[in-house]
């Protein structure tokens, strides 16, 4: 296809659509059971505490360090392209309705929950992008054309639009086998939110009757069913009844009750939840004690798991969304020169004591100078403050002084 072709929309449909009988959203279209339980709201199972809290940590902590547009120079090196309108885009306001940070973890968060996240884009008569507008992913639905490019279909409130491949970001969590469409972290872990979930309902329920178990009223002789009926409405009205005696039952003439439901802690119930919880933060990488799961959490672990979710989780994630955006965002030639990256310094430096000790090797083996380190806290230049060191000690062999005789000096 001719690109007079792409400019005019004359892409077509594909002619025939296949859906492959193993497809996994086959089974939850048609609402069949999925082990333990039916299909999994994507929904319902992010609002579980756990769930809710990594999706938190990621997209805010994401979206919350600088997303920069760099050029390229010729010295090997980069510098901020805060003169190029995409720079303004991802650093500032992508559109007229939104921060850069609110715009940021709308995208992540639809990535995290429905594995996909679109942005419909806007650009100017010289090929840049000037606007960027997050999409919710339930309102579009991508077409796989007979040339292997993607079409997008959004329904919306002003009816359906048509967007070409360039004028759509698209974000994918993991890629399926189809190689269009991401995969829903939530949907590849289902068993483990359908358990969640059913404990979830299970503990409402409980909580719901007061935390009261049910058992039965024995008696040492026999009842009839107007006695049995009696019995039930006099104990249902007592134990209902919103009094602060309600909890003091006096049975007679020989009743006993008996409970023949397990408590929580006989059917381990509280520590099974505790293990689900675990495996919903291993399902997104995130460390326990980042969730606020301490159960064994100490000084020394939760700082090395803070480190630990910007290197295993948040680093990844990044590298995720700047190729997209690399070629979403940036035309072809423009790639050669400029290019889109996420600063995650900033969560990787230690404490006060680490970071100067840290400036002081820097500076004092010659490789950082004073207003570099003040930069990175924030700092004001000083004049002077371009100049590096050179160790006495570490010169090159041929600087080195020789003595009267033309030996080299020891």
């Amino acid at each position: 296809m001719s690109w007079i072709d792409r400019i005019l929309g004359r892409e077509t449909r594909a002619t025939e659509t296949r859906i492959q009988s193993d497809d996994p959203f086959i089974a939850e279209w048609f609402g069949l059971n999925g082990g333990i339980g039916s299909y999994v709201d994507p929904r319902r199972a992010s609002g579980l505490a756990t769930a809710g809290a990594c999706i938190s940590i990621i997209s805010q902590a994401l979206a919350a360090v600088p997303l920069n547009l760099y050029r390229r120079t010729d010295n090997g090196g980069r510098e901020r392209a805060t003169d190029h309108p995409l720079y303004g885009v991802l650093h500032n306001m992508p559109n007229a309705n939104m921060t850069a940070f609110e715009a940021r973890e709308a995208l992540l968060t639809s990535l995290l929950i429905a594995g996909n996240a679109y942005a419909a884009l806007e650009w100017n008569g010289r090929g840049q992008v000037v606007a960027l507008n997050p999409l919710d992913p339930g309102s579009v639905a991508v077409e796989q054309l007979e040339n292997g490019r993607l079409r997008y279909r959004v329904t919306g409130r002003k009816g359906t639009r048509i967007y070409l491949q360039e004028e759509m970001l698209h974000l994918r969590y993991r890629l399926a086998r189809d190689g269009v469409m991401g995969l829903s972290p939530i949907q590849l872990a289902r068993e483990t939110f359908n358990l969640a979930l059913t404990q979830q309902d299970t503990a409402a329920g409980l909580a719901a009757k007061g935390n009261r178990p049910s058992g039965a009223l024995v008696f040492p002789n026999m009842l009839g069913q107007t006695g049995k009926d009696s019995a039930l409405d006099k104990l249902k009205a007592k134990i209902e009844a919103n009094t602060v005696t309600s909890n003091v039952l006096v049975l007679d003439g020989g009743a006993e009750w008996k409970s023949f439901s397990m408590t929580a802690k006989d059917a381990e119930f509280l520590e099974s939840r505790k293990l689900t919880n675990l495996d919903i933060c291993r399902i997104w990488g995130v460390p326990p004690t980042v969730a606020g799961i301490l159960d064994h959490g100490t000084y020394s672990n939760v700082e090395a798991e803070s480190r630990a979710l910007v290197v295993r989780c948040l680093a990844p994630m990044a590298r995720r969304v700047e190729q997209a955006m690399n070629v979403a965002l940036l035309p072809e030639q423009s790639r050669k020169t400029l290019f889109v990256e996420h600063d995650l310094a900033g969560l990787l430096r230690g404490d006060m004591k680490a970071r100067y000790e840290s400036y002081r090797i820097g500076r004092e083996w010659g490789w950082l100078s004073p207003n570099e380190i003040r930069g990175w806290e924030n700092l004001p230049e000083i004049d002077g403050g371009g100049e590096y060191l050179s160790p006495l000690n570490m010169v090159p062999l041929s600087e080195r002084g020789t003595s009267a005789n033309g030996e080299s000096a020891e």
